[in-house]
């Protein structure tokens, strides 16, 4: 059973701990009031901004008509649902027709023909994907500049003081002003005519990688510099070199600041990233919310508000993979993270 409490802690599900003590046996008057204020308090909440939001719903009129309220946004959701198996469908249906194709050609003593790739229209889900791993990978390049940056600087004042003005000058800049300059970056120098990746993935992941690396360079320069002066003796009384002073002292000593970083870099470059799909017109999330605002059609603002609740829902989703990565590496597991 403490195994299990373990798991729910690591992982941020600590609102499911009162309901495993309910089920041993253990004090249920108070597990049950505890039940309550984790589970029951959130759905009351939840149900209340439902129903504000139908009666809000009704009373106000588009150009498209009614604001969608949740049961015409649900019933869009399960649209974009059936849409995607239909294409799934036809996907499957395309290469099984050129497959018995080809086995018709073999069968004649013919050479079979190159299998062709499916150019149908991404779906709603596909839309899900492409903006994941695009923001997984400009999050990760982000990572991997500034956390080698922000140690540097927190071990050292003087190139910290150098570096402080250009990091307070860029941090503030919107993805609105870098994507035009890494756009036409990009196409000057990605020029290949048979590309390994395309542009937009490019443009857009390298405009969250410009947008998200501040907050973790900065709380990996701020871990860093406050790491206790005697952990530092430490390492000059054991003549560690700087390798292992790195990874043995300076690190696990900075972790949770660093992770505080990672946390709002990942947030940031999340929010980044649909912005610059709309702006851009990348394949994303973004894009699908702007193709469905200029289709104007009615069902456009019921997949839009659909999106809306998807985008939130990946970025809490994402939170929560930090939060638990982060308990998962702290070496003090008494520490209430969240």
């Amino acid at each position: 059973m403490n195994s299990s409490i373990r798991f729910l802690e690591l992982t941020g599900m600590n609102w499911l701990i009162p309901l495993v003590n309910l089920m041993a046996g253990r004090n249920p008057k108070a597990q049950i009031t505890e039940l309550f204020k984790v589970i029951g308090v959130p759905i009351a909440a939840f149900a209340i901004f439902l129903l504000l939001w139908s009666v809000a719903a009704k009373s106000i009129v588009t150009s498209l008509g009614n604001l969608p309220g949740p049961t015409q946004t649900w019933a869009q959701f399960e649209s974009l649902v059936e849409e995607h198996r239909a294409s799934r469908e036809k996907e499957a249906a395309f290469y099984q027709r050129q497959k018995y194709r080809n086995e018709k050609r073999i069968a004649k003593g013919k050479e079979p023909k190159k299998i062709r790739a499916y150019t149908g229209a991404p779906t709603f889900f596909d839309q899900i994907f492409t903006s994941l791993y695009t923001v997984f990978f400009g999050f990760f390049i982000a990572t991997a500049i500034a956390i080698p940056i922000g140690i540097i600087c927190g071990l050292n004042t003087t190139i910290y003081t150098g570096l402080n003005p250009l990091i307070q000058i860029f941090r503030p800049v919107s993805p609105l002003a870098w994507l035009p300059i890494v756009t036409m970056v990009v196409s000057a120098v990605y020029t290949t005519d048979d590309p390994l990746v395309p542009k937009s993935f490019i443009t857009s992941a390298l405009t969250v990688t410009l947008c998200s690396l501040w907050p973790t360079l900065i709380n990996t320069t701020v871990g860093v510099s406050s790491i206790d002066r005697d952990f530092i003796n430490v390492c000059r009384v054991l003549q560690l070199n700087w390798i292992n002073k790195i990874f043995k002292v300076v690190l696990p000593a900075s972790l949770p600041m660093i992770f505080t970083g990672l946390r709002l870099s990942l947030g940031v470059g999340w929010m980044v990233l649909i912005a610059a799909e709309m702006l851009a017109q990348n394949p994303g999330l973004g894009k699908f919310v702007w193709d469905e605002f200029q289709n104007g059609s009615s069902n456009s603002l019921g997949r839009i508000l659909v999106a809306v609740f998807v985008i939130g829902c990946i970025g809490f989703l994402l939170d929560r993979i930090m939060l638990t990565l982060q308990k998962s590496v702290s070496h003090d597991k008494t520490q209430d993270i969240r």
